[in-house]
Order: C-alpha cells, then sequence, then structure tokens
C-alpha cells in the first residue's frame, strides 16, 4: 500500500470517529436525526479524497524541507488527518447543496441527497410535496454538514502554535468565502450570460472556475496543509502557483467529464451539465466560433432539461467541430506543464514534490 491509499485509508478512520461521535448527538435530541446520521455516514464513504491528499503533501513538503523534523510524529500527523477530514466533510456540505441548485438526480451514481429525502417523504406517505421536503432537508443537512467541518477544523487548529493556527484559520475562512462566490457565480451565469460579448463570457467562465473550484480544490488545501506546517513565504507562494494552474486542469477536466463522460464512470448521466445550462469555459468557445445564425439555437438548447441523447450528441458533435474541445485540451495540458515546472521553486522534500507531480497527471487525465 502506498502513502496515498495508507492516507485515505486513515482520512477514513478519522471521518467515521467523528460521525460516530456525533451520531450520539443527534439521537439524544430526537429518533427522528437518525436519517441525519445515516445519510452522512453513507455520504462521507469513500471519494477520491483530493483536498485532502493536497493539504497532507503540502504539510508533508514543508516538513520534509526541515532535516530537524520527525515526519512521522504522531501528534504532528493527527492535526494534519483532521484537517483533511474536515475539508472532507466541508466538500460534502458543498456538494449536497449544489446537486440542490443543479436539481442534479444522482452523485456518484447514487440518488443526490435531496431525492434520497424525497422518497424518504414519498415511501412515508407524508403530508405535503415530497420534493419540497426533499429540497428543504437536504439543505438543513448540508448546513449541518458545514457546522460539522467547521467544528472539527477548528478543534483541531487549536493544537497549534498560535502563529501556525492563525494561518491555517485565514487559508479556511477564505475558501468558504471563495467557494460560495463561485457557487453564485456560476448560478447567475446560468441566467445572466445574455447580452455579454463573447470574449466577456470566456472571461467570466474563467473566474467562476477559479473560485468555485480551482482554488477550493488545489491551491486553497495545498496552502492550508503548508500553513499547518509552518510554511514560508516561498513555499506558500510556489504552491499557490502549482494549485492554481492544477485546479484549473482538475475543472476543465470535470467540465468535458460533464458533456463527455461516460455515466457508468461518472455516476452522472452523460451531457449533464448542457442539460442544467452550465456556462462553461467548453461552451463560450463553442459559441465564440460559431456563425451568428446558429448561436440563437444553440443558446436554447444550453439549460434546456428535455434534450434528448440525440440531441446531446450532436452538441457534443458541434463542440468538437468547432475545435473548443482541442483548445480546452491545450489549455489543460499548458495548466499542468506550468503547475509541474513550479514545483522545482517550492523548496519542498523530494517525496512530497514527486507525489504532486503525480497527482498534476492525474487530476488533469481523470475519466471521473
Amino acid at each position: 500500500m502506498n502513502e496515498t491509499e495508507h492516507l485515505r485509508d486513515q482520512l477514513q478512520l478519522r471521518i467515521d470517529q467523528f460521525l460516530i461521535e456525533h451520531e450520539s448527538i443527534l439521537a439524544r435530541i430526537a429518533p427522528d436525526l437518525s436519517t441525519f446520521s445515516t445519510y452522512s455516514q453513507k455520504f462521507l464513504s469513500g471519494g477520491k479524497r483530493f483536498r485532502a491528499i493536497f493539504a497532507y503533501w503540502g504539510w508533508h513538503g514543508v516538513r520534509a524541507s526541515d532535516p530537524s523534523v520527525i515526519l512521522d510524529e504522531p501528534a504532528a500527523r493527527d492535526i494534519i488527518l483532521g484537517v483533511g477530514a474536515a475539508l472532507e466533510i466541508f466538500h460534502a456540505a458543498a456538494l449536497v447543496h449544489d446537486d440542490i441548485l443543479d436539481n442534479s438526480d444522482t452523485r456518484r451514481g447514487e440518488p443526490a441527497i435531496h431525492r434520497r429525502f424525497e422518497a424518504l417523504s414519498a415511501e412515508a406517505n407524508w403530508r405535503g410535496d415530497h420534493s419540497t421536503f426533499g429540497r428543504g432537508a437536504a439543505i438543513l443537512f448540508g448546513d449541518m454538514l458545514l457546522s460539522w467541518s467547521d467544528e472539527l477544523m477548528y478543534n483541531t487548529l487549536a493544537a497549534l502554535p498560535r502563529e501556525n493556527d492563525a494561518a491555517a484559520r485565514a487559508e479556511y475562512q477564505n475558501m468558504r468565502t471563495d467557494v460560495t462566490a463561485g457557487q453564485y457565480l456560476d448560478v447567475l451565469e446560468e441566467s445572466a450570460w445574455f447580452g455579454h460579448s463573447d470574449e466577456e463570457l470566456i472571461t467570466r467562465a474563467r473566474q467562476i472556475l477559479t473560485y468555485k473550484s480551482a482554488k477550493y480544490s488545489v491551491e486553497v488545501p495545498l496552502a492550508l496543509g503548508a500553513s499547518v506546517a509552518g510554511g514560508s513565504e516561498t513555499q506558500l507562494a510556489a504552491l499557490r502557483a502549482y494549485g492554481l494552474s492544477v485546479g484549473t486542469a482538475f475543472q476543465l477536466r470535470d467540465d468535458i467529464l460533464g458533456v463527455f463522460g461516460d455515466a457508468r464512470v461518472t455516476g452522472k448521466p452523460s451531457g449533464d451539465d448542457l442539460r442544467e445550462g452550465k456556462r462553461t469555459l467548453l461552451v463560450a468557445l463553442t459559441r465564440r466560433e460559431l456563425p451568428e445564425a446558429e448561436r440563437a439555437r444553440f443558446d436554447a438548447q444550453i439549460g434546456n432539461p428535455d434534450l434528448s441523447d440525440q440531441e446531446i450528441l450532436a452538441l457534443q458533435t458541434l463542440m468538437h467541430e468547432t475545435g473548443a474541445v482541442a483548445a480546452l485540451e491545450t489549455i489543460i495540458a499548458e495548466s499542468v506543464a506550468t503547475g509541474r515546472a513550479v514545483l522545482d521553486e517550492a523548496g519542498l522534500g523530494e517525496e512530497a514534490t514527486a507525489a504532486l507531480d503525480a497527482l498534476a497527471l492525474k487530476m488533469s487525465s481523470r475519466t471521473a
């Protein structure tokens, strides 16, 4: 078992421990809250754990750069595992809310949380509209996960020296603001894109991917882990540059998968982003290359929930024919190359440098 696999196992144990502790708290309030415990344990089981892994390698790289540090010190490792677990709980909350905003039916091949609550209401034949109950319950469920992520993060960071604690808290708090702002811009763009020039749409799409995903998925977890370890300004600057580049590649790959991904692998229907009306960079680049006469039809299709499989296929073909997919692949490759080059200037330990180099390639070429 390599270090990353071992880390995933340890993170799962830490998350399970935290959720079990809170299961008893919920049980004391009311038996009906057992659903929150069941859903949280299932929803937080498994996953790629990218954010926690990046936090770990940011921490590991900084510690390994100091020859006087004992890398396997249990107390220090316990702190970064707590930070990683908190990041994963935060991410789960973001996914719950994201699925509500996007009206998504599935997540990782299973019913989305709001659909699970909807089914719970329908099966019990409760009064009222089942879908309304599902959305409301899921919002509260996501809020509960957010509060738990804060609790675990701040309790964990309290064990650090004051300077490291303050730096890490600032990273986490900024991340919370960034991802919420990015989510709003994403929702806004689905309705407010009209009337902007093609270049403005491209700029706006880049801004959304930066704040909704790139910073939150890679840059901030790395900086957070490095701050926990007391990283220098040079190390943090290099990790941020790497993180933003690789995070951009990660989100652009996600945008491609949202249009072309295999549902059996991604757990979501192929073309789902097109039906949801996601105004991604891929959509903006495609639109820019279309003749004026074809744009009205294209605009009407993006965001149409009733698009047939044949219409999805036609849009996929169009994205290839306009060169938008090829352009996005070029941006991904350039972003990865930029991120990997920055690692040479980061002043990290050799193991962390090698791990981050491999992660840059993995994040940009994944199929799910």
